[in-house]
């Protein structure tokens, strides 16, 4: 493992006076998250934010709701992602929900079109003859502005719904529904593009009664959608906000209760996940890859089709073909992250000599598998990552980039787009994660250009990598109880970490399972119960830490094995006790 300092999570020093009932740990953990009041621990549906303080719904929902009145056709264009997937499939299933009746979707191709909504796709649909009344962007749509210009000048009414940061220039669509757009009040700018078209079916469906056109008998509940967002909320890996929290939160409810989609169920239990036990962290790394990966190798409409059966038999169906197509993406990625360790390997520096920023290229790389490659070699290096695979010309490459904590890899793009016009064909994304196009024959000047705007904007300490944990838990703590507690008191997710507790053990007995995950048997310095713990992905050259005890940074698990359930540890990092840097 790469050495890493550890970091306990600042707690404030005032006893918080709200929560007294909550055990001691929960207020501790809590506090230290920026929890201040116990409403912001309150998930149900009334502490929503509103969807009338999104900037452009008015508009959006006027031109749907004549789209009903008029049964005008609607097309939805979504994305390649699990958030575009979950999108598109809440649009599908919403709007006719409030009464439209022609409506159907379409999916670019990572491949063939790229992302979001161009110019080529609107040229398809007029040769198929089958250009819509109005056009609704899902996930994408805020950098669209070619695009939507073509859609538009062929008659086609445009309604943008989107969560992606915008540029300096707007597409000129009729309705424009995104919290990060320049004046728009609505207080949780970290919703995802399926939150985002969840709220302007809400709002639709109060525009609906309140102009006569459906009573509220007629209503539909629409928190059957739920499931699908607190999915792509997930797996896009937005900020859970107290505003996301009541997504996921009732998302997850649902699908405990067996209520959510079939698509969603047979996504779980391809995995062998029993739905009843899930979290939001089997969304994120079971349910979510699953889903990536028709867009990642082939084409999302499978994905979205998924999500889309109402019947078990056939979710079953097309979830084990996503379930293949999740192994063979799998292997694709191992194949790559070899050739990638090779490419480190051949600039003969060891991580302190390596560019501050790593932009890296190999004409077999696949296109669908680049960002999982980047996020790996991030997580080996500490240091924002590009990895570019061709495209079908040959003469662009399209790269996938990952961050690190306190560098906008978005604004670092924009700062080397300022400072070398025309290098960048596109590019857009988020703060930990983006895309990029370019020509092959400006990936060196790139190169150099990426590592130097990250110079200009980080320091060097930016570049350690670090841990970050709630500190020890006591031998009397460390139950199953605790475990059990900690599961059910999230949802837990980005910007609203699940616990990580650090702590010294005696290693009784260590071996590789598997070939290279790390088996142990811990004993606590201060006494307890013997527990066993298990780090994935070790490899099999490990220390002997049998000999020197380990500190290690763990999440406490329940684990069944033959009918038995005991606690273990599931070990982020371990090193050796006599490494330990106090932090």
């Amino acid at each position: 493992m790469t050495p890493k300092k550890i970091l306990r999570r600042a707690v404030p020093e005032a006893c918080p006076t709200w929560g007294e009932q909550l055990p001691p740990i929960l207020r501790r953990l809590y506090a230290a998250r920026g929890v201040t009041s116990e409403d912001q621990l309150s998930y149900t549906l009334k502490h929503l934010a509103s969807p009338m303080t999104l900037r452009g719904i008015d508009r959006a929902v006027e031109m749907l709701a004549d789209a009903i009145r008029q049964q005008q056709r609607v097309l939805v264009l979504g994305d390649f992602d699990a958030d575009g997937a979950t999108s598109t499939a809440v649009a599908m299933l919403g709007l006719p929900m409030l009464g439209l009746q022609d409506i159907d979707f379409r999916v670019p191709s990572r491949f063939a079109d790229g992302y979001g909504l161009t110019p080529g796709i609107i040229e398809r649909l007029k040769e198929e003859g089958s250009l819509p009344d109005i056009l609704i962007t899902v996930d994408n749509g805020i950098a669209a502005v070619d695009g939507v210009r073509v859609a538009k000048a062929l008659g086609i009414k445009v309604v943008v719904t989107d969560h992606h940061l915008p540029g300096a220039i707007l597409p000129d669509a009729d309705a424009i529904v995104n919290p990060n757009q320049e004046g728009c009040p609505f207080l949780s700018k970290n919703a995802a593009g399926v939150g985002v078209m969840f709220y302007v079916l809400t709002a639709l469906r109060r525009h609906l009664r309140d102009t006569g056109q459906m009573t509220e008998a007629q209503q539909p509940n629409l928190g059957v959608l739920l499931d699908l967002v607190a999915l792509g909320t997930v797996a896009d890996v937005v900020p859970l906000d107290h505003n996301n929290r009541i997504f996921v939160e009732q998302g997850l409810r649902r699908i405990r209760q067996g209520q959510a989609r079939p698509g969603i169920l047979a996504l779980l239990e391809v995995a062998g996940r029993d739905h009843r036990e899930i979290s939001a962290t089997d969304l994120g790394f079971v349910v979510g890859p699953r889903l990536n990966a028709a867009g990642r190798l082939d084409d999302m409409s499978v994905g979205i089709a998924c999500l889309l059966a109402d019947s078990p038999d056939e979710a079953r169906r097309l979830a084990s073909e996503l379930d293949s197509l999740n192994r063979e993406r799998r292997s694709i990625e191992t194949g790559m992250k070899e050739q990638a360790q090779e490419l480190l390997a051949s600039l003969s520096l060891d991580i302190e000599g390596l560019p501050w920023g790593l932009a890296l290229f190999d004409p077999q790389w696949h296109q669908g598998v680049i960002g999982i490659l980047a996020a790996r070699i991030r997580e080996q290096t500490h240091r924002p990552v590009i990895a570019f695979a061709p495209s079908d010309d040959g003469i662009e490459i399209k790269g996938s980039a990952r961050s690190i904590p306190g560098l906008h890899i978005r604004d670092v793009l924009a700062v080397v787009d300022a400072r070398h016009p025309g290098m960048l064909r596109k590019y857009g994304g988020h703060a930990m994660a983006a895309g990029i196009t370019m020509a092959l024959e400006d990936l060196e000047p790139f190169s150099k250009a990426f590592d130097d705007a990250i110079r200009s904007t980080i320091s060097s300490g930016d570049l350690d990598a670090a841990i970050t944990t709630d500190g020890p838990l006591s031998p009397a703590e460390l139950n199953l109880d605790t475990a059990a507690l900690l599961k059910r008191a999230g949802p837990w997710g980005q910007h609203f970490p699940e616990p990580l507790f650090d702590g010294e053990f005696e290693v009784i007995r260590q071996r590789i399972v598997g070939e290279n995950h790390l088996k142990l048997v811990l004993k606590h310095l201060d006494g307890g119960d013997i527990i066993d713990g298990i780090a994935f992905n070790t490899g099999a050259s490990v220390p002997d830490y049998t000999r020197t005890g380990a500190r290690v940074v763990y999440k406490p698990d329940a684990n069944t094995f033959r009918g038995r359930t005991s606690l273990q540890l599931l070990i982020d990092y371990l090193e050796p006790v006599e490494a330990i840097n106090p932090g």
